[in-house]
């Protein structure tokens, strides 16, 4: 039995993980959970699952948990689960020794510490925290390296392109015979708007994703492309491949996950539904395969795939990212912090869409972008830049939104 922890579990990722473990008992066993303040969704999966372990970085939410845990599991007839509490929780779940495989999955850099704890207990490591290593990058890998786990990307396209690199990549390393990777974008949602019409969208059309259902946070990151510009940061350290070998295009099906061309002229390319838990099931049982529940691709149903390169007038974020890749340093650090204060003031109506790129801009090119020497650099330039980004926002007009009753938000 495989003993797996996740952090984050009460995100789409967490909850895709669940389902996947949940359709192979034999194999695996859930001993940990965690997430930041969810109480109520964390409790319905203690009643679910029955993890060993449950943990809340909030210490007044954990509080509320132990409450609900103790009135429900009066009578019950399986052993109660521990619940810790504080930002070291998470942390300690993450280097339990029962724990094999560590699902990172906690959005932004409120899972670098967690993530940073799994590598460094030697875990099978499954990344879907990308802001680990947008952050910290050449901590993180040398954190994998000295811990000897097994670091293993869940992004839908960094799986595709794990999946398609040859069968002995050591990941941080810079595989042989490769020429590029093709890195796929849906584009999201306003892929085909005008830039006069993205100038006016609301926060319930930026989290209605066409073809994938997300949290609000990276939902906002596709729509601007700025998930992409950090995917390609994260392809780059992922792979060992410096950023001009990274190529990212737009394909609105997101069939094809992404590819990698090879210096003979040969592309290979990974595909599949639009489903996590694709990927989630590929790294949970690497080298192996295992089920996924995932509906089977259908390719005549299909019909066609197209692909096209993205707007850059439209979607300034992705050139910032890009840029970032290319500086290196703490500079990916600097556009990550930025970028989540900006998205949340989206999120809140105090900023409009296109400002969003505005206030990131505005901070990087304030930003002196140091080498990464510590976790306390990195730390630093991130408190530097979520302030400097505050005083942006908040120091300016407040923005109005156009009237009309909000869409259907998808979570």
């Amino acid at each position: 039995m495989i003993g797996v922890a996740i952090l984050g579990s009460t995100g789409s990722i967490g909850e895709s993980t669940l389902d996947v473990l949940a359709r192979h008992p034999d194999r695996y066993r859930l001993v940990a959970i965690g997430a930041n303040r969810n109480v109520t969704k964390l409790a319905e999966q203690i009643a679910r699952y029955h993890p060993a372990y449950a943990a809340l970085a909030d210490e007044t939410a954990a509080a509320e948990l132990r409450r609900l845990v103790s009135t429900a599991a009066n009578g019950a007839h399986h052993t109660p689960t521990r619940i810790l509490a504080g930002p070291a929780a998470l942390t300690e779940i993450a280097a339990l020794s029962e724990v094999d495989a560590v699902m990172a999955a906690i959005v932004g850099a409120a899972g670098l510490r967690s993530s940073l704890a799994a590598a460094r207990a030697g875990k099978r490591l499954l990344l879907a925290n990308k802001e680990s290593l947008v952050m910290a990058g050449p901590l993180f890998m040398e954190a994998v390296r000295a811990g000897g786990a097994t670091l293993l990307p869940i992004d839908s396209e960094h799986n595709a392109i794990f999946q398609c690199m040859p069968h002995n990549i050591r990941v941080g390393t810079t595989p042989s015979g490769i020429r590029r990777v093709l890195l796929t974008a849906s584009g999201g949602p306003f892929r085909d708007w005008t830039h006069e019409a993205i100038a006016a969208a609301t926060p319930e059309q930026a989290v209605a994703h066409p073809n994938w259902v997300m949290g609000r946070k990276i939902s906002v990151d596709s729509a601007t492309l700025m998930n992409k510009g950090l995917e390609l940061i994260e392809a780059c350290l992922l792979f060992g491949l410096p950023p001009r070998q990274v190529e990212v295009v737009v394909h609105p099906q997101s069939i094809v996950h992404s590819a990698v061309e090879y210096l003979d002229g040969s592309v290979l390319a990974q595909l599949g539904s639009p489903d996590m838990r694709t990927p989630i099931a590929h790294a949970l049982a690497w080298p192996d395969r295992i089920a996924s529940g995932v509906e089977f691709l259908d390719l005549v149903r299909t019909a066609r795939l197209d692909f096209r390169p993205p707007d850059p007038d439209k979607f300034r974020c992705l050139a910032l990212a890009q840029a970032a890749a290319s500086a290196g340093g703490l500079a990916p650090a600097i556009l990550n912090a930025a970028n989540e204060v900006a998205v949340q003031a989206f999120l809140d109506r105090q900023l409009n869409f296109l400002e969003i790129a505005t206030v990131i801009e505005a901070v990087v090119a304030r930003s002196g972008a140091g080498g990464v020497g510590s976790l306390d650099d990195v730390l630093a330039a991130d408190a530097e830049s979520r302030q400097r980004a505050r005083e942006r926002i908040f120091g300016s007009r407040t923005l109005s939104y156009p009237a009309g009753p909000p869409q259907q938000v998808r979570q």
